[in-house]
């Protein structure tokens, strides 16, 4: 099978187009990385909560906590 309608850009258009692309991947890598710092941060507050509570928790008491949101 081969195509037989063909699409004709110019050079400058097909550039800008490709250039804009670009920069929205760039973007959207930034993003996404400060998404994952953040989430290895919370992980990480998360564990160390955890632990904590399994320490404390280690005599069968239970825990009093405040949570802040």
């Amino acid at each position: 099978m081969t195509i037989d309608n063909t699409e004709v850009m110019e050079k400058e258009e097909l550039l800008q187009q490709f250039r804009s692309r670009y920069e929205n991947i760039v973007n959207e890598n930034r993003q996404l990385s400060a998404k994952l710092r953040e989430n290895e941060n919370t992980a990480l507050k998360l564990l160390g909560a955890i632990e904590t509570l399994e320490y404390l928790t280690k005599d069968g008491s239970e825990v009093e906590a405040q949570v802040e949101e």
